[in-house]
């Protein structure tokens, strides 16, 4: 029962995060379903935008989904990032994503979280 204009736990929400960080933690997921990859990565920028991206693993070009969702933000004009997600199995972020998000923003959030959403830790490079 919801009283008082209360809300019920919200469909895929994760625990402990504010609706903006909930949001890049969904996309990650999202990213790293659609291609079945090992990473899904989403990044926001200074302005709100957005950025996502899954793990590249091609014979030629290997690019983990935090530093490609880094680069992505940056090629189209990103100065700074507010946060980051990476949604993985590994039990920490690699240290050379952390890298790519201070260059960024050397205090900027980044929320890693498993493939079923929930949150395991809030680091920051």
């Amino acid at each position: 029962m919801i009283v008082d204009g209360a809300r019920g736990p919200r469909l895929g929400g994760v625990e402990g995060l504010g609706e903006e960080d909930q949001k890049i933690v969904t996309l990650a997921r999202s990213a790293r379903a659609r291609t079945g990859a090992a990473e899904g990565a989403a990044v926001r920028d200074e302005t709100g935008r957005t950025y996502m991206a899954a793990t590249v693993a091609l014979p030629s070009l290997r690019l983990s989904a935090l530093r490609l969702a880094v680069a992505m933000a940056v090629s189209s004009g990103a100065t700074a990032l507010e946060a980051a997600a990476l949604v993985s199995e590994a039990d920490a972020p690699d240290p050379a994503d952390l890298a790519a998000v201070a260059d960024l923003g050397p205090r900027v959030p980044v929320f890693h979280a498993g493939p079923d959403g929930r949150l395991r830790a809030a680091v920051a490079p």
